[in-house]
């Protein structure tokens, strides 16, 4: 079975925005994202990606708009040599109890089941503290990068749980890590 690699979106592959990226203009990937991503296809790895996107809950855009800004992070992605093979999201408000909302683990399962992989000791390389408990819930392996969120995750504190946790500048420095290891799953 091919490894693979589970992503969050805002804050590791795009810039995040506390206004929420409602259109493809507010879109703005990381520097490096593009190059990290195309490596790791092509060095094997199936990469998919899993995002709350509660704006949709929230009436700031709708699902039409949210489909373009993933067809052009798919399209830049593949601009340059990388393949995102799924995205999953969640639609839904903080507080509408859903099961697919991080730091619920629904949005990985969907993942396992719709293209029936094995999550188990996977990365999943997040910005946030609910990113690596939704990690820890499905049994994939935390990961946080630093851009994004992920310095005030860092700084505000980490639970016991998830010692021995893995931590990176930016998405490309976890691909660099990632390739010379081969540290995955299969």
């Amino acid at each position: 079975m091919p490894k693979i690699i589970i992503l969050d979106r805002d804050g590791v592959i795009n810039e995040d925005s506390d206004s929420f990226i409602k259109t493809v203009e507010e879109c703005h990937l990381i520097p490096g994202v593009v190059e990290a991503i195309s490596r790791l296809s092509n060095g094997g790895y199936r990469l998919f990606i899993a995002s709350n996107q509660s704006g949709i809950a929230r009436g700031l855009l709708d699902e039409f708009a949210l489909a373009n800004i993933h067809q052009y992070i798919s399209s830049m992605i593949e601009d340059g040599g990388g393949f995102i093979e799924g995205i999953v999201y969640c639609p839904h408000g903080p507080h509408d109890n859903c099961d697919c909302r991080k730091p619920k683990p629904g949005l990985l399962e969907k993942i396992r089941t719709e293209f029936d992989v094995e999550l188990r000791g996977a990365p999943f390389v997040g910005d946030s503290l609910r990113d690596l408990i939704a990690a820890q819930a499905a049994g994939c392996e935390p990961v946080l990068v630093l851009t994004g969120k992920g310095q005030r995750t860092l700084s505000h504190g980490l639970p016991s749980g998830l010692g021995g946790l893995r931590v990176y500048k930016n998405l490309a420095e976890f691909a660099d890590a990632q390739l010379k290891t081969g540290n995955a799953q299969c």
